[in-house]
């Protein structure tokens, strides 16, 4: 019956492509859309998915994990964020594009599909109060419900709070993200017990210097997590020396 009542549904309304709107026979991007993309995967840094133009041995480190290792162990993204990529995103975070969180969510989930086996708690990278009644809605909170719907961990959506209103980050250079984001987060204190000895998946939309998951991921750590990895929608990439 629901099968039927499917069909007779796409009939009336069928699916649309999140990006461009043309009609496509399952819920997700079109061919076109879905070309323009720049998918990432191996080769890369081991650590942060840092992609290498060649082939490296072993478990390889980008320079910038070298120079200074992140608090958290592994960060995973989907895609690069770039001209391509960018409208998706940000249709999504700002546009109340929410539709788009489950399709978002199950190419997150083959990509760190190791994060979320070895995970115990699923947590997304929280807003601050303002921000979340400006905006409605946090979508770094949509990919983890729709995430842990699949998934054999918990989901702990307010396992972080944001302490402080901090400016957005976009214009921000390295350094300064840095300084904006610390001591902006703290483990919520009815959640401390629940973390104890718990590997943690922190979920965000974009991982761009990656200063926030590093900030969330010391105060994970230092409330008793045995470890954090990051999975992102996407991910800015930049050229490294």
């Amino acid at each position: 019956m629901a099968r039927f009542a499917r069909i007779i549904l796409d009939k009336v309304l069928p699916p649309r492509c999140i990006g461009c709107g043309a009609i496509v026979e399952d819920a997700g991007l079109c061919g076109a859309c879905w070309s323009e993309l720049q998918f990432l995967g191996q080769p890369a840094c081991q650590c942060c998915a840092y992609p290498f133009e060649y082939d490296s041995p072993g478990e390889t480190l980008c320079p910038a994990c070298l120079r200074s290792p992140p608090r958290y162990a592994r960060a995973r993204a989907v895609f690069a964020y770039d001209d391509s990529s960018r409208p998706l995103v940000l249709g999504f975070k700002h546009a109340d594009k929410t539709y788009g969180a489950p399709i978002f969510a199950a190419m997150m989930g083959r990509v760190g599909e190791a994060l979320l086996t070895e995970a115990a708690i699923i947590a997304p990278v929280p807003l601050h109060r303002r921000r979340l009644f400006a905006r409605r809605y946090n979508q770094a909170a949509l990919l983890a419900t729709s995430l842990a719907q699949n998934a054999r961990a918990s989901l702990v959506v307010d396992l972080l709070v944001r302490r402080r209103n901090t400016k957005i980050q976009g214009r921000l250079s390295s350094v300064a993200r840095r300084r904006n984001v610390q001591g902006a987060f703290e483990v919520r204190d009815k959640r401390k017990k629940f973390l104890a000895g718990k590997r943690v998946l922190l979920i965000d939309d974009v991982l761009t210097t990656g200063a926030t998951v590093n900030e969330c991921a010391r105060v994970l750590d230092r409330a008793g997590a045995t470890a954090v990895d990051v999975l992102t929608l996407a991910r800015v990439v930049r050229p490294q020396s």
